[in-house]
Order: structure tokens, then C-alpha cells, then sequence
């Protein structure tokens, strides 16, 4: 017998759920005029759409579906044919019927697979007017995470496997399930109706409206009608699932859904959603417009995406919704609640604001990342959580620094390019612009100005100079030139500090502006010039705010002291000190605010590893944090110590290293012990797991010891290492494995009771020093044992330690490999597993692999090859000034 929550909601509840929607403030869908001719499209500008009435009927187990569409459409010109997006669907049937009736128009349809179109032909000629299209197609279910996919998972009640469905249509694959104007702009309604195994659950965008049973152990679930939105939002999905929701403070009900028996696991992530929502109800001045938010749960994971922000129906990947005390780590407690703030806030930036086109993608992915940060930081203050800001700024400084960076406003043609967009300066450079203009005009006229932005423009579509008219339009100055800059030109500023000179209780400061650039060879030439929003300190006093127009300036501030440029962290440029001037802020390191501190280590490591600075001026400084510093930041910190080692070759040197790391560290481990201590804060726990990482990787006795203890123990105890540091010691133990424990940990794998804990063992087979090892777990990958997406997380592993064997190994099985990796995300999975590699043989089998690619699809491979050729020219240097600075250390 089933319990109420199996069920997607009992019949009152959908009943209620249905009848609240009409009287939401949702206006009628508009296709009154055609597709403004400044928005990019794949598509003749003959029709555009108002409303789409789907069927689909799936059929798991076959991996096909069955499709009808009903398409409201009004045609502009006179055309013989309608063109509309379809990938990989047969057509049956197809008519047009006019609104106004009369006899229909059968139509003839051809498929054009490169331009993923459909073109339905007419015998006579189509009048402008309205009409309805009506169509009978078929499809095929992937299993890989785009379109209509399936993905298979244990059932803990059975032992055996079981099959769920699901869609991901960002950005070009609502066209993979139905017929349809598959682009941003082309905004419609949606009824959806799926015919579905009675005994399983179907989900959707909106409240179901109806059930009908079926013969044949089926039923049809009716969908209630959509607000108009970007077809790439519709989602869909079945299988055997149960639900728990609540009532959020704005009287939305909110919903986990998950596999069935996943019970509490969905507590945590339900109770997040319920104080997010109307958060984001108040923050941007408009109620959350649908009667209800599910984040539905999906086993296995993505090289592509963590989750997708469908209006209504967010789908997140298990891993980071579902909190499972076996196996949920401290970090991934806080992407739980990060993650599903980031989704929830795309339903106002992204699904009730759409970007006209792909060039915009960044004020979907930028706001909801600033966003989620945001929120995450006003809720969980104890979490630090503003340092993050920093670690994204970095991320994107890493690309962005690159000859083959490009702006956060992007010129996107094509479906690879669309499907290449997402990556740092998309989302880290985008949140990082949008932190800095925060700060620099002020909370409040900041939200002023966006509470004005969803107000004019709900329901529709814009470009980012819509969001600065309204920022301005609140009272801002300047946002519009400094936006401009920073979204429109590629590249790092630096901000280099020529000296800093105190005479008469004032602070005169001579500052240039540079282009900061990972590669040598660019650095000269002209550089752009960006208007940049400064924030400067001179010891104790408030910071003063100034606006950096000019390549040189000389800035005056009141009192003496060390000068901090950048305080508080927001502005989105680098900071190259004088040496007087950084020493001085080195020596009183300890009185500078947790946030100043991390960025003026990361800020400084970055541009010592460049080659701008001697590596012993990052490391005075990194050295110089306080011992006693917060669970965040010295997880933080150590983390960084960690990199710093990762630098090193094998040999005395890296020892040394290592040595230094653990006298370092160690005593904060001991102070905290090896295991959880109840009721302890989440941060400790966190910092707990960054310490043994990071002793594990530098040697650590006592910590690579307690984790061969940990893991020998689970052959006769499985849940041995159960709790919030499995995947910790896991890590820490595969590293150092043997045969012996390499086969424990694949029998571990075998027995494992759900996704998650089985992608956790087989992902750690990967992590072995040992090569024999690893080119057992390639082989392995590709057995057709593990389940495709397991299978990539372990060639990615074994990238991480052994890159080249990895890359050598894809190469040489491309074809297995390919099947075990969605398409969009072939390109990042190919330039991530060669991420750690310092061989100078890679960069020519790089550039020969991506000749091998279309253009718009070889850009993370090249990316890579650039990254690659910067780290091969560097690292010498790096090695041989950490040898220097270890060496005068010891002196010390």
C-alpha cells in the first residue's frame, strides 16, 4: 500500500493546486508581430507561437516515445512552408487548420538534421492569419542528460534497477521531444499531457489538473497550463518517485521528489526551499507566479550541468539535493542549499526574464550564481559564505586571463556555441560584475533598480542594456559605463600600486592601469581601459570609494598606514603592489578582515605564479595567516596549501613541502579530531575534511594511516566509513592504494545501495597513484559494468592524477568513450581530464584533436591547449622560487 506522499498529491491538493492558477496575475500570451529582426534566430520569421497542447507517451523500456502536438500559431506572410526546430523526431502526420475553421491543409514534411529543422510543405499557398498545427511524431529516449532521457538506479526496496525519465532542454533540446520554435524569444504557453504507467508518477512544470485511468495498467496525467515562457523550460518527468512538500511563507507549496524510499533524505533540501522561495518573493518585488516549486531528484550525475532551473520543476542531480548521512560531505551539505538557491533564483532571472538570445546567457547564469551567494550568506552567516565570492572571481581570472578568453556578452550562432557558453566567464566573471556594481552604487538602489527591471519586463525577454537602464533609472550613476566595459571587453584589469608616499596625515597613491595576462608573450601592445570602481583603505580609516577613468591617476587619502586596494573584495580586477607596500600589508596581515585576507593571498598567489612576482611574495603571504583563523577560512587556506604543493615534482623538494604542510596543519587536526563530534558546526566538520585532504595529499603519516585503518576496515564492516567523511577518506586512502585495496573498493561498488555511494567507490578507483591501477580503471570504464555516467566520473578521476594516460586512453577509445558522455559536454570533459597536465607532448596532441572538431566546437580544447602551454612555460620558474623560499624558511 502506497502512502499519500508516493502519490504526486492527493486529489484535493491537485484540485486546489489547479483552481489557485487562473487567478494569478499571468498575462495572455502575445504573437501579435514577428521576431524583432535585432534578435538572432535559426528560423524564417514567417510564424511565431502562443500556445502548445502535447501528448507524449513514453516508452521506458524500448527507449522510444510517441508524440502529438497541437501548435497555436499566427503566420505574418503569405509561405508555402512553416520551418520549426526538430532533432532526431519522425513525423507521421501533419496539417494546418485555420483558427477561424474550414478544411485542413495536409502537409509534407522534410527534415534538414544539420540545421535541426523541420519543414512542413504546403501544396497551396498559407495565408497570413491564425492557425493551428497539428502533428503525430515519434522520438527516441537518451541516456545520456539531454532531451527525453532515462537514467537507471537501485531501488533500495528490491536490490534490483529501475528506470526513471527526465528532460534537460537547455539550450537547444526541447527540439529533441517536440516540434517546436526552440529559441528564448519565441515564448508560449504550454498544456502537457503524458499517458504513464498508472502505478508510476509523472511530473511536470505545473500542478496536475486531471487523471484519467487507462486500459492496459496506464493513465493520462493533464498538466494545468503553463505561464508563457522559452520552450527550453518545459520539463517532464516519470518514475517511481515520492513527494514531500510544504507551504513556503508565501503560500507556494514546495516539493522534494525523489526515488521512492529516499524518506528524510529530502528533508534538509524542502525546508531550504520553503525559506528561499519567499525570499526571492520579497528581494525582487514579485511573487513567485506558479502555485507551486518542485526540485525533482536525479540519480547519476552530468559533465555538463548539476541541475536545470525548469519553471516550477527544477531537476537536480541527487548528489547535491538529497542529504544522505552514509555519504553527504560538509561541502556538499552547503551546495544543497547554494545549488537550489542558485535554481530557484532563475525563476525570476532566466524563466520570468528571459535573455532575447544566447549572447545574454550570462544574465541567467551571473545573477542566479550572485544570487544563490547572496541568499546562502544571509541565512547561514556562520558559513562564511562571502569568501566564496573570491574563489569564483578566481576561477574566472583563470580563464579570463587567457589569449582565448572572450566577453561575458558573447556572440552565440550556433548549437555549439550555445552549448559551449556555459562556463567561468558566463557565470564567475558574470557574478563577479554584478558583486562589484552592487557594492559600488549601493544595496538598496541596486534592488530598487531590479525590482523595476521584473516589473517592466515579466514575462518577456531583454539584453543587458535593459538591466542597466533600470539600474540607472533607480538613481545609479556610471552603471551603464562601467558595465559596458567590464561585459564587453575581454581580459583581467591590474591595478598596479607604483607607490604609495604619507606626507601630512594624507596618503598619496600613484596607480597605473594594466591587462593582467597569463601568457608572457601578450603583455605588451595597447591594453583597453576600464572605468574602474576602486575601494581603498589606508589603515584604520573607512575605505574610500574612487572611480579609475584614466590609465594613471594619483589618488590622495586621508592618514598613514598600509594601503589595501580592493577592500572588501568585490572589484573584479587584479592588485600588483609596490614592495614597501606589500610588505606593509604582509607585517599586519593579522589585523585585516577574514575577507581582505583570503583575497589578498589568492590575488597574490595568482600573480606570483604568473610570473609578476617573486612565488615568495603569495607565500609570506599565505604563511602570514593567523593559526587561530576561522573553520572557513583556514579550510580555505589550507586548501591553497594544497595547490601549492601540487606544484612540486617528486623529490626532496615536494617533501619538504610536505613536511611543512603537516607541522602546519596537523595541530589544528589534532585539536579537532579525526572523527565528527555531535552537535559540532557544519564549518568544523568542513574544515576537519579539507585538513585530512590536504595532509593525505602532502603525506601525512598519521593521516594516510588512519585512512588504509578506515578502509581495510570496511571488508568486514560495510558501513565502516559511513557519515559526512566518506568520500574524504575514500579519497585520501585511494590514493595510496593496492591491488588488494583497489579490488575492495570495486566490491565495495558492487554492493553499494544507491547512486551516489556506487559513483563515490568507482570515482575513487580512479584516484590511484599507482598506473597499473589506473589503466585497470579505464578499462574497466568502458566494460559496460558501470553505469555511463559513473563510467565518466571515473576516466575523470583518473585524469585528475594521471592526465596524459587518461587523455591517451579517451583518444584511443573515442568512440566507447563518446557513448558514456552527452555531446554538449564532449569538448569540457576532453579539456578537464588533461586540466592537471604539465607534459609539453599534450599541447601537440591537443591542437591535433581539436583539428578534428567543427570550429564552434573546439573552443574548450583550445582553451586547454593554451592553459596547458602557459603551465609548461611556468612551472620551472614557480618550482625553483618555491625551492628558494622553502629553503630560506628552514633558515628562519
Amino acid at each position: 500500500m502506497r502512502s499519500l506522499p508516493r502519490t504526486f498529491a492527493t486529489i484535493s491538493a491537485i484540485a486546489a493546486l489547479a483552481a489557485a492558477w487562473p487567478t494569478l496575475a499571468a498575462p495572455a500570451a502575445s504573437a501579435a508581430a514577428p521576431l524583432d529582426q535585432s534578435i538572432p534566430s535559426d528560423l524564417p520569421r514567417t510564424a511565431r507561437p502562443s500556445h502548445y497542447q502535447i501528448e507524449v507517451t513514453p516508452n521506458a523500456t524500448d527507449l522510444t516515445f510517441a508524440g502529438k502536438a497541437r501548435i497555436d500559431l499566427q503566420v505574418f506572410t503569405q509561405a508555402s512552408s512553416l520551418t520549426v526546430h526538430g532533432n532526431g523526431l519522425k513525423v507521421a502526420s501533419a496539417q494546418l487548420i485555420a483558427a477561424k475553421g474550414g478544411k485542413s491543409l495536409p502537409l509534407t514534411v522534410a527534415a534538414d538534421d544539420a540545421a535541426q529543422t523541420l519543414h512542413f510543405d504546403s501544396a497551396s499557398p498559407i495565408a497570413p492569419g491564425a492557425y493551428r498545427l497539428d502533428i503525430t511524431y515519434s522520438g527516441t529516449i537518451g541516456t545520456q542528460p539531454s532531451g527525453l532521457f532515462a537514467l537507471n538506479y537501485p531501488d533500495k526496496r528490491t536490490g534490483k534497477d529501475t528506470r526513471a525519465l527526465f528532460t534537460q532542454f537547455e539550450a537547444p533540446d526541447a527540439r529533441r521531444f517536440v516540434p517546436s520554435f526552440d529559441e528564448p524569444s519565441y515564448k508560449a504557453t504550454f498544456d502537457l499531457s503524458a499517458i504513464v504507467p498508472a502505478n508510476l508518477m509523472a511530473v511536470s512544470n505545473m500542478p496536475a489538473a486531471r487523471e484519467e485511468k487507462l486500459s492496459g495498467g496506464l493513465k493520462r496525467v493533464t498538466f494545468a497550463t503553463t505561464p508563457r515562457m522559452s520552450s527550453y523550460l518545459l520539463f517532464f518527468g516519470m518514475g517511481d518517485f515520492e513527494r514531500t512538500a510544504k507551504k513556503a511563507a508565501d503560500g507556494v507549496e514546495v516539493g522534494i521528489i525523489a526515488p521512492a524510499g529516499s524518506g528524510d533524505k529530502a528533508n534538509y533540501a524542502r525546508d531550504g526551499l520553503a525559506e528561499i522561495l519567499p525570499w526571492f518573493d520579497d528581494y525582487f518585488g514579485v511573487k513567485f507566479p506558479l502555485p507551486k516549486l518542485d526540485n525533482i531528484a536525479a540519480p547519476g550525475s552530468s559533465q555538463f550541468f548539476g541541475a536545470m532551473e525548469n519553471w516550477g520543476a527544477i531537476m537536480t542531480f541527487e548528489r547535491i539535493l538529497l542529504l544522505d548521512p552514509a555519504t553527504t560531505s560538509p561541502a556538499e551539505i552547503q551546495d544543497i542549499y547554494s545549488t537550489q538557491a542558485h535554481e530557484t533564483a532563475h525563476q525570476w532571472f532566466g524563466d520570468l526574464v528571459t535573455m532575447a538570445w544566447w549572447d545574454d546567457i550570462w544574465l541567467n547564469e551571473g545573477f542566479a550564481s550572485w544570487a544563490a551567494d547572496k541568499i546562502t550568506a544571509h541565512f547561514h552567516p556562520e558559513w562564511d559564505f562571502q569568501l566564496n565570492g573570491v574563489d569564483g572571481r578566481e576561477g574566472a581570472m583563470a580563464q579570463d586571463a587567457l589569449p582565448t578568453t572572450h566577453p561575458v556578452v558573447q556572440k552565440i550562432r550556433t548549437v555549439s556555441e550555445m552549448e559551449q557558453a556555459f562556463d567561468s566567464i558566463t557565470y564567475e566573471k558574470g557574478q563577479a560584475t554584478i558583486a562589484m556594481l552592487e557594492d559600488y552604487v549601493g544595496a538598496d538602489t541596486w534592488r530598487a533598480g531590479l525590482r523595476s527591471y521584473m516589473a517592466k519586463h515579466a514575462y518577456g525577454n531583454t539584453v543587458s542594456s535593459d538591466l542597466w537602464t533600470a539600474i540607472e533609472g533607480a538613481g545609479a550613476k556610471d552603471v551603464n559605463r562601467i558595465a559596458q566595459a567590464f561585459t564587453t571587453i575581454p581580459g583581467v584589469p591590474m591595478l598596479r600600486v607604483q607607490s604609495a608616499t604619507c606626507k601630512a596625515g594624507q596618503t598619496s597613491l600613484a596607480l597605473t592601469q594594466d591587462a593582467f595576462s597569463l601568457d608572457p608573450q601578450s603583455r605588451g601592445g595597447a591594453k583597453p581601459l576600464w572605468p574602474m570602481p576602486l575601494l581603498i583603505s589606508v589603515g584604520d580609516a573607512a575605505p574610500t570609494r574612487h572611480l579609475m577613468a584614466q590609465k594613471t591617476e594619483t589618488v590622495t587619502l586621508a592618514g598613514c598606514g598600509p594601503v589595501l586596494v580592493n577592500s572588501g573584495q568585490l572589484g573584479y580586477y587584479r592588485t600588483l603592489y609596490d614592495a614597501p607596500s606589500l610588505t606593509k600589508l604582509t607585517q599586519t596581515f593579522g589585523s585585516l578582515k577574514p575577507i581582505d585576507q583570503y583575497g589578498l593571498v589568492r590575488d597574490n598567489l595568482s600573480l606570483s605564479m604568473a610570473g609578476y612576482q617573486d612565488m615568495a611574495a603569495g607565500m609570506n603571504l599565505l604563511s602570514a595567516m593567523p593559526a587561530n583563523a576561522s573553520a572557513t577560512l583556514a579550510a580555505d587556506t589550507a586548501a591553497l596549501w594544497q595547490m601549492t604543493y601540487g606544484l612540486l615534482e617528486k623529490g626532496p623538494v615536494r617533501d619538504r613541502m610536505g613536511a611543512l604542510i603537516s607541522r602546519t596543519w596537523s595541530p589544528r587536526l589534532q585539536q579537532l579530531g579525526f572523527e565528527p563530534k555531535a552537535g559540532e558546526a557544519l564549518t568544523d566538520t568542513k574544515l576537519r575534511a579539507q585538513l585530512i585532504a590536504t595532509l593525505g595529499v602532502a603525506g601525512d603519516t598519521a593521516v594516510v594511516t588512519e585512512a588504509r585503518r578506515k578502509l581495510q576496515a570496511l571488508a568486514t564492516t560495510p558501513a565502516a566509513l559511513d557519515g559526512p567523511l566518506k568520500r574524504t577518506w575514500l579519497d585520501v586512502a585511494a590514493r595510496n592504494a593496492t591491488r588488494a585495496d583497489w579490488d575492495l573498493l570495486r566490491q565495495q561498488a558492487g554492493k553499494a545501495s544507491g547512486v551516489v555511494e556506487r559513483q563515490l567507490y568507482l570515482s575513487s578507483l580512479g584516484r590511484a597513484d599507482d598506473q597499473a591501477l589506473a589503466k585497470e580503471t579505464l578499462a574497466l570504464a568502458i566494460s559496460g559494468t558501470p553505469d555511463a555516467t559513473s563510467a565518466s566520473q571515473m576516466i575523470a578521476s583518473v585524469g585528475s592524477v594521471h592526465p596524459e594516460l587518461a587523455f591517451d586512453f579517451v583518444r584511443a577509445n573515442q568512440a566507447a568513450v563518446y557513448k558514456l558522455v552527452e555531446r554538449a559536454g564532449r569538448p569540457r570533459f576532453i579539456a578537464r581530464i588533461v586540466a592537471a597536465s604539465t607534459d609539453p607532448k599534450m599541447e601537440g596532441k591537443l591542437k591535433t584533436f581539436a583539428a578534428t572538431l567543427p570550429a564552434d566546437e573546439a573552443k574548450p580544447v583550445v582553451q586547454a591547449q593554451t592553459a596547458l602551454r602557459q603551465r609548461v612555460a611556468t612551472r620551472p620558474t614557480q618550482r625553483a622560487q618555491l625551492a628558494a623560499w622553502l629553503a630560506k624558511s628552514a633558515r628562519r
